[in-house]
Parts: structure tokens; C-alpha cells; sequence
């Protein structure tokens, strides 16, 4: 769902820029309607949950393991010369492999499995710019600030599945089995960010932000009976904006 809301915008981008009034260089015929973000970069989650303590017990997978690629898109609206109104979703994510420490199976071989985590938060908050985003210096001229820092919050929700799959240990019989493990579900969401605009042009600027968020969900399915999994994590993205 959030990359095809991803790809629609990013296809809306060039239209939205083609038909938005132009002034000269560096400079438009009116304050932009509104701003599209895309960033890239790192999610490290907490991973500070029972669950994470049970699978780093006897496997080889540390908290550090989950250092994941990160994927941001916000629409900004503009309420005023410095409040933004933002909608915002991405994803994070990392599989990582791992076995049994000190166990091999009969064949002497490791006990492997791979342990995936994604996490999809959506959420709306206010953006406060803290220097203006630009300036209207004349009735048809509004001109970009060359650099702009940034506070955000808010909250939404976060979809999140965790699974394991690959060889493990019944530790009642010693014996070695099959399968897949897994959860899914949704908990509520609440982050604060900071970054800053670094306009190049009238139209596109680069972005970076760094944010956190706070969040937690119950375990479901295979997982059901520990207890609620962290959410939260910082996460650090750079990219692109476009204002139009």
C-alpha cells in the first residue's frame, strides 16, 4: 500500500511541475500549494521487546542486525509563512541470517533460520520551519530561502510483521524441525524529527532528516503469548523535495 502510494506521487511530480506558474530563475510567481518529499536512508529499530531477548538468546542475531534500509515520502500543505500541515509514510526493514550458537544438526551442519522485520508507519503532523520558507518580495515574486531547518511532530499508526523461518531446536526432545513463524498487526504511532532544506533551485531542494518514532503493537499469531513488540526506532533519510 505505501509504495503504490509512493509511485503515484512520485508520477504526479512532473505534471504537478509543468503546470505550477514560473517566474525567472530562482524565483516563482507565487508561494508554493504544497511540497513532496522522497528520502533514503537508514532505520535502526529499538528492538528492546521480549521477543527480541528470545530470538538473541540462542541464535546469532543481535539487536544491531536489524540496521535496516529506510524509505520516506511526506506531502507538506503550508498553513503559514513557517507551519507546515504533513502527511507522511515510509518503510524500514531488514532480514538478517542466522544459527545456533554452540548446536549443529546430525549432519554436523548449522542450525540456520533468517529473522525479517518491517516496520510501515503512517502518520500526520506539523512541520514548523525555523526560518521562513521563503519570501514574497514583490505581488508576482516569491522566492525560496537557500536554507531552511526544521521540527516536526506527530502521530499516526504503524504496521509492522515480523517472521522467522529455517531449521530450530525443540529443546524438549532435542529434536530439529521446519517451519515458519510469524506475526503482523498495528499499533499506534507517535514521532518527532529534525532536518533542513537546502533549495538548489525554484522547484527542487535536498532534504535530511532525522526521526523517531514511538510505537508498540501486540504479537499475534505465532508470537502471541509474549508480550507487545517496540515499534520505535530513529531512522536517518536524505533525498529530494519538490515544490510546486
Amino acid at each position: 500500500m505505501t509504495w503504490r502510494l509512493v509511485l503515484a506521487s512520485v508520477a504526479l511530480i512532473p505534471a504537478a511541475l509543468s503546470a505550477q506558474p514560473r517566474g525567472g530563475d530562482g524565483f516563482l510567481f507565487r508561494r508554493p500549494a504544497a511540497t513532496v518529499s522522497l528520502r533514503l536512508g537508514a532505520g535502526q529499530p529499538s528492538a528492546s521487546s521480549d521477543v527480541f531477548d528470545f530470538v538473541s538468546k540462542d541464535l546469532t542475531v543481535g539487536r544491531s542486525d536489524f540496521l535496516g534500509v529506510s524509505f520516506m515520502a511526506d506531502l507538506s500543505v503550508p498553513l503559514s509563512q513557517r507551519l507546515e500541515l504533513q502527511f507522511s509514510g515510509g518503510t524500514s526493514g531488514r532480514r538478517a541470517n542466522s544459527e545456533y550458537g554452540g548446536f549443529v544438526d546430525n549432519d554436523d551442519l548449522p542450525i540456520e533460520q533468517s529473522t525479517s522485520f518491517r516496520r510501515v508507519p503512517l502518520a500526520v503532523g506539523l512541520k514548523w520551519n525555523l526560518l521562513p520558507a521563503g519570501r514574497q518580495i514583490s505581488r508576482l515574486a516569491w522566492v525560496p530561502s537557500r536554507f531552511v531547518p526544521y521540527v516536526a511532530a506527530g502521530g499516526g499508526t504503524t504496521y509492522y510483521q515480523f517472521r522467522q523461518s529455517g531449521d530450530f531446536i525443540d529443546f524438549a526432545d532435542s529434536s530439529v524441525f521446519t517451519s515458519t513463524l510469524k506475526s503482523s498487526g498495528w499499533g499506534a504511532l507517535g514521532y518527532g524529527a529534525a532536518g533542513a532544506t537546502f533549495n538548489m533551485s525554484r522547484s527542487v531542494g535536498l532534504i535530511t532528516e532525522v526521526r523517531y518514532d514511538v510505537s508498540n503493537a501486540s504479537l499475534r499469531g505465532d508470537f502471541q503469548n509474549f508480550d507487545p513488540i517496540s515499534l520505535s526506532g530513529v531512522g536517518v533519510t536524505a533525498g529530494f523535495q519538490f515544490r510546486f
